[in-house]
């Protein structure tokens, strides 16, 4: 097994707490006059998930298309900020992001290389070097490019359904002007409750695009779970 596989569930933690949980404490605890003030803890907050991020390519030498996309969504946050522009144009960029995902991956089924292999179907997850020579052997390649096709358009649906859950939530929480202490905490506020109200929602689409990948490869390959699966 290699450090990849071992280090998985570690890496979730270390993506959830430089992404998600310290950026959050930041903003809620120590955006105040009494401690790095409104403006140092918003750029103390997105440093965390952008120096992840740096490290990360720094570490594997290589950043994984997702983790780019979050990183150019935490600069513009911060730009957004800094500028003290109005909060609908964060609203904005909350939308724009899973909405231009959503529309490359509806893009991306009219071509060879459907976006599903790079969120499902892929080498960190499945034994694609056994489904793809089991699928040939069994002439069924084809029929499963179209499941492949079909759940694509699952996870488009799922961008779009987060794009419009992100702007919806940002107007309703976000209401102050950048630069404030309840600025910050606002958007502490946004950053915690997308997990339950988009990325849940979201991750459910995902895996039911995986279950229905995983039974399509059974019943075209008679592969087991065990073959499948990277366990």
């Amino acid at each position: 097994m290699d450090d990849d596989k071992k280090s998985s569930p570690l890496q979730t933690l270390f993506d959830i707490a430089f992404n998600i949980a310290i950026p959050i404490i930041i903003l809620f605890q120590l955006s105040g006059e009494d401690y790095l003030g409104p403006l140092y803890g918003l750029l103390v907050a997105l440093a965390f998930p952008v120096g992840y991020s740096v490290w990360e390519f720094l570490r594997h030498h290589k950043l994984h298309p997702l983790a780019l996309v979050g990183t150019v969504s935490v600069l513009l946050t911060g730009g957004i900020s800094l500028l003290a522009l109005d909060p609908q144009y964060l609203a904005i960029k909350e939308a724009a992001i899973p909405g231009v995902l959503g529309i490359a991956t509806l893009i991306s089924i009219k071509t060879r290389y459907p976006l599903i292999r790079l969120v499902v179907y892929n080498e960190r997850i499945m034994c694609v070097n056994k489904v793809e020579p089991a699928l040939k052997m069994n002439g069924t390649a084809d029929q499963f490019a179209g499941c492949l096709k079909s759940a694509t358009l699952m996870i488009a649906l799922s961008f779009l359904l987060s794009s419009v859950l992100n702007y919806i939530l940002t107007r309703w929480i976000v209401t102050s002007t950048p630069g404030s202490e309840t600025y910050n905490i606002e958007l502490g506020k946004m950053m915690a409750l997308s997990f339950p109200v988009i990325a849940l929602p979201c991750t459910i689409i995902v895996i039911a695009s995986l279950f229905y990948i995983v039974r399509t490869i059974r019943k075209l390959t008679a592969l087991e779970y065990n073959e499948i699966f990277r366990i």
